[in-house]
């Protein structure tokens, strides 16, 4: 996908209060940046923001953090966030692959909201329901491993399921359409009311280890 470029992004992203600028040094002790012992739910791939910064407003006793690589888009987030004052937030702007350099067995939940399904199958290690990064999320969970996942792809969904599975996650909830179901506390994200309006399924899927 081809990211816009956003004039200034950088600098506004860095001159917020809800970035991390050296998420490293806090590896193993977020509960110190957050200033108490709440559970911490991450969203990997976090885009604009909307179902981070929602989820941050209806659970106050829950510390959320949004990880984004690019610029362009948690900028995004940054400008929903101005005229907000949310405590149990925090942003970070770096790559998944990294995510081992950040975190160290802290982490309670982690959500993956219309994740790059990477199709090709030679770039399968990229998929963040992939084994190998199942491993890394094993160093990061602090005690319950717990994904869960919403797409519209359903071969990654299928693929996920699988990859789960065989990782040794048992299937707490599955959807094959989301809006079918009873989804009365949902948030979307972004890309789920886009593709929620042009009719397409939503898939979700949530797994424990």
């Amino acid at each position: 996908m081809r990211l816009k470029c956003v004039k200034g992004a950088k600098e506004r992203v860095e001159s917020s209060s809800y970035l991390v600028l050296e998420p490293s040094k806090y590896k193993g002790k977020y509960k110190d940046l957050f200033k108490n012992n709440n559970p911490i739910y991450i969203e990997i791939g976090m885009g604009k923001g909307n179902f981070i910064i929602e989820n941050a407003k209806r659970y106050p006793n829950i510390n959320f953090i949004g990880i984004e690589k690019y610029d362009s888009v948690i900028v995004r987030s940054v400008e929903k966030l101005e005229n907000l004052e949310l405590s149990n937030l925090k942003l970070i702007r770096m790559d998944a692959n990294k995510i081992n350099d950040v975190f160290d067995k802290e982490i309670d939940l982690i959500y993956l909201n219309f994740s790059d399904p990477w199709p090709k199958l030679r770039h399968e290690k990229r998929r963040l329901s992939s084994h190998e990064f199942l491993k890394k999320y094993d160093l990061i969970f602090k005690n319950k491993k717990n994904i869960i996942m919403k797409t519209d792809n359903r071969k990654l969904f299928e693929y996920s399921i699988v990859s789960f599975t065989n990782y040794g996650y048992k299937i707490n909830d599955i959807s094959l359409n989301l809006y079918d179901d009873d989804i009365e506390n949902n948030i979307p994200t972004e890309y789920e009311i886009k593709f929620k309006n042009k009719g397409f399924p939503i898939y979700k899927i949530d797994v424990e280890k």
